[in-house]
């Protein structure tokens, strides 16, 4: 694990004791601090206290000398009342990226790439780890993605930490300077949690403020907002788009298909060559990419028609790119299944990719919007479940069909979250054949 000098003979609260609280309480004990932690299952409390923390719920105890309050992301500071109770104590409320920021001084030297955006920034986390330790640099990926980063062990010298940043991550930091930073795009999304669009993009802008004038900013360009962003950098930028990928180099790239994945190779490619891959080391790894599970992942042929589970597209502009990726070649190959849970952004984002759909599998609660939503434009199935959405799909496809499930939806009306709706989707192709 990673452990620092710096939180020895410190006092911590730790609120929320999932896979990140835990590791958070056992970091930070390691490194000699006290740990007083609070979830409201009891099983999670009896984990932290037998890695020695005091139990005591951070909202009702006294925190004036606590060095921090350590929320989970998910915790709403928009809303929950921690924000306020830690504030009165002038307590900072931080999460476990921030401790990295404060440990880093004591890991050998290395490198740190931070990746936020509202689509694509898994798969460029994934990409620059995956092209990294193809041309033989350690690297270790985490963040929103993977392990929680003070349980992993640090890197040798020389190697590279890549994180996925949230916005929620980003808010609970305040000494994250990372060497380079990535944008790959903003569209609404979470607006629950911020002060309209214009709070949303300023948190994912504060990633560059924390910066310093000699570190790198690599933003992509090709929407309104990440312009308007990069446009108040005053530090070393590189400006990046989809544009710039030729699409007879991006097709000898297999797991990296569509114009989005183009953006996503663009800022994985930049990423790269300022750490110092040479051209035959980019080119290898974009090669032998693999996508990751629920992103654009090819699960295989069922009756004649290639699968796709796309199920972390919960919102219309993460599911546009995945329908621009299947252009007709001749007629209409792509049926679509879509639903869940809706955000309220409904389909417009799609809208001009309807064309490439042979038939849309409507589910859950979004179903009977979405199908009023696209009307006359493509014909409609009002499958309801996902169940029966990849039975009659599979019922309906022919050879050189494609079924795609991007659902531009939040999962949470039938499904824990992206990954069980993935999951069960993956299992019913594989039921098939696939």
């Amino acid at each position: 694990m990673i452990t620092s000098r710096a939180f020895a003979g410190r006092r911590y609260a730790v609120l929320g004791l999932a896979r990140s609280g835990l590791a958070t309480s056992e970091a930070l004990i390691a490194s000699g601090a006290g740990v007083t932690a609070w979830d409201d299952r009891e099983e999670a409390r009896d984990e932290a206290m037998a890695l020695g923390a005091d139990i005591g719920d951070p909202l009702t105890i006294d925190l004036t000398g606590f060095a921090g309050v350590v929320v989970s992301p998910g915790v709403p500071l928009n809303r929950h009342p921690i924000a306020a109770h830690a504030r009165e104590a002038h307590v900072s409320v931080i999460g476990d990226v921030e401790l990295f920021a404060e440990a880093r001084g004591e890991l050998p030297p290395h490198k740190l790439v931070g990746i936020t955006g509202t689509n694509g920034k898994s798969t460029v986390t994934a990409l620059v780890t995956h092209m990294l330790e193809s041309a033989g640099i350690p690297a270790l990926m985490g963040g929103n993605i993977g392990l929680p980063i003070l349980a992993r062990d640090p890197l040798p010298e020389g190697g590279v930490y890549v994180l996925e940043l949230s916005s929620y991550q980003i808010d609970l930091s305040h000494s994250l300077a990372c060497d380079i930073a990535v944008l790959t795009n903003i569209s609404p999304d979470h607006l629950d949690r911020y002060d309209g669009f214009e709070g949303y993009a300023a948190s994912k802008a504060r990633l560059f403020s924390l910066q310093h004038r000699d570190q790198v900013a690599i933003v992509a360009t090709d929407d309104g907002p990440s312009k308007a962003i990069a446009s108040h950098i005053n530090h070393r930028l590189y400006r990046v788009s989809a544009k710039d990928i030729d699409p007879a180099d991006q097709a000898r790239w297999p797991a990296l298909q569509g114009p989005h994945n183009a953006q996503n190779a663009v800022c994985a490619i930049a990423v790269c060559r300022v750490l110092g891959l040479n051209d035959d080391e980019i080119e290898r790894g974009l090669a032998t990419y693999k996508s990751l599970p629920h992103r654009m992942e090819w699960i295989g042929e069922a009756r004649g028609a290639s699968w796709y589970n796309d199920s972390k597209a919960t919102n219309a502009a993460s599911a546009a790119p995945a329908l621009a990726a299947f252009p007709p070649a001749p007629d209409q190959r792509l049926h679509w299944i879509a639903g869940g849970q809706a955000k309220g952004d409904g389909l417009a984002a799609c809208r001009p990719w309807f064309g490439h759909v042979k038939r849309a599998y409507l589910i859950g609660e979004a179903m009977e919007g979405f199908a009023e939503e696209i009307g006359d434009a493509l014909p409609v199935d009002r499958a309801g479940t996902l169940e029966q959405a990849v039975a009659r799909a599979a019922a309906a496809v022919q050879p050189g069909d494609v079924v795609l499930l991007s659902p531009a939806c939040a999962s949470f009306d039938q499904y824990k979250d992206y990954e069980e709706r993935g999951d069960r989707f993956r299992a019913l192709v594989k039921a098939l054949g696939a």
